[in-house]
């Protein structure tokens, strides 16, 4: 890596109101769109696919690879559907970029749309950031009247209808099955797949499905090319991303940065722990990643560095905790956010993120019973790979993550009237809360 930061989608964050067309053209925007709309649909799937993007939702599967799935004989509609439910805890990146240059999104939208031969293109956003949806549906207006959505767009003959659409507040309906379903008017539950959206998706109909700073990276790599996209990052995981960096850290914060850097550099530019701190554990991709440790600080933050070490990016939402928090407390308020957002759709995620809850709190209060840390793993074992979606997965990973590396403070929930005591090391601020 040459540069530690690589503004790209964070740029023109900082710009006098840089939400506006008129700001996002004075920096060269929608210049790839008109560049994409003079070549063929499947040169820009080959584009992308050489680029090496991958999804920024998750799981980190190639984007340009998801596009070519789309199976263009069928003679029914395409679409296209924008992941902008953003609900992860700790993940904070997708919000502020539509907040603050949505036309980055458009024009992304617009690429994708063509690539994939979809007339029809939705974003789905959450539905507590109602001024994020405000600005999307004004940046989108602005688009119309510029002549890049509509009929015959920039007179290429191309058609896009962008709808953007307000969720109501699900935490399941990130999951993409469930986002559709919310989508056709229905409850927000996952489907059971196959069939896989690419080829029965939203109506029934062939769809893709990705995530905001996915689609957002698409104007960047047809601008500017394979090669410099490809600069960035490392050989599997190329390019930029956005690091949400937060937790016991003095400047929390986004920080772009090429795919590969650590979690000490990242802890460097956000001016390190808080005064007093040391690093306890923490979340490379949210709260429904397994937990890593101080161990773990120079290990790249990247999908093969970091499923090596037995997690998951993810999100790319580092949560960074130190030594005044209880591990059990902190995945005990974890737990309790899976068990309220579950849909109750599949009985190991409706029923086993309940009896993780009580075990927990059990634990926590300094109540614990003889074999609660072997029920607790017993419970993640018959959550993991059991439920309709990632949601029990994601519930199960930061418990038998925290017992891997913290089971002594599980053990002290069994015999211990207080549900948590400072260490030594510990502030004298915090130490003195602790015996008022």
């Amino acid at each position: 890596m040459t540069d530690t930061l690589t503004p790209v989608l964070s740029a023109d964050w900082g710009n006098d109101r840089a939400w506006t067309l008129k700001a996002y053209e004075q920096t060269g925007g929608y210049a790839a769109l008109k560049t994409a709309l003079t070549m063929a649909p499947d040169d820009v799937i080959t584009l992308v696919k050489d680029s090496g993007l991958r999804g920024r939702g998750g799981a980190g599967f190639p984007t340009g690879m998801k596009w070519s799935f789309i199976p263009q004989d069928n003679p029914k509609p395409k679409y296209l559907v924008v992941n902008a439910d953003e609900s992860e805890p700790g993940t904070c990146k997708d919000i502020p970029l539509m907040l603050a240059t949505p036309h980055t999104l458009i024009e992304g939208v617009i690429i994708a749309a063509h690539a994939i031969r979809a007339k029809t293109a939705f974003i789905y956003v959450r539905g507590e950031v109602l001024h994020v949806v405000r600005r999307l549906r004004a940046a989108a207006r602005e688009a119309a009247e510029a002549g890049y959505l509509g009929e015959n767009i920039l007179g290429s003959g191309v058609d896009l209808e962008l709808i953007i659409h307000a969720g109501a507040g699900a935490y399941i309906c990130g999951e993409e099955t469930a986002l559709l379903d919310s989508l056709e008017g229905r409850r927000g539950q996952p489907r059971l797949r196959p069939p896989f959206p690419a080829l029965e998706g939203l109506y029934a109909s062939p769809t893709v499905v990705n995530n905001v700073e996915s689609i957002a990276s698409v104007p960047s790599i047809v601008k500017n090319g394979v090669e410099w996209f490809g600069s960035m990052g490392t050989e599997k995981s190329k390019g930029y991303t956005l690091y949400s960096l937060s937790g016991h850290v003095k400047r929390p914060g986004q920080y772009e940065a090429p795919l590969g850097i650590t979690l000490r550099q990242l802890l460097d530019l956000g001016g390190g722990m808080r005064e007093g701190s040391q690093l306890k554990f923490w979340t490379p991709g949210g709260s429904s990643t397994p937990i890593l440790t101080a161990e773990h600080l120079d290990i790249p933050l990247d999908y093969e560095a970091v499923g090596a070490a037995g997690s998951m990016l993810g999100t790319k939402a580092l949560q960074v905790f130190d030594q005044t928090t209880s591990v059990v407390r902190c995945v005990l308020r974890w737990t309790e956010f899976y068990k309220h957002e579950s849909c109750g759709k599949c009985t190991p995620c409706r029923e086993g993120t309940w009896w993780l809850v009580q075990t927990l709190q059990r634990l926590d209060a300094g109540e614990g019973k003889s074999g609660d840390i072997e029920l607790l793993l017993d419970l993640c074992e018959n959550i993991v790979g059991r439920a309709f979606c990632a949601l029990g997965d994601g519930a199960a990973s930061p418990i038998t993550s925290a017992i891997q590396y913290f089971r002594k403070e599980f053990e002290a929930g069994m015999h211990t009237p207080s549900s948590w005591a400072f260490p030594p090391e510990a502030s004298t601020l915090f130490a003195q809360e602790v015996k008022a």
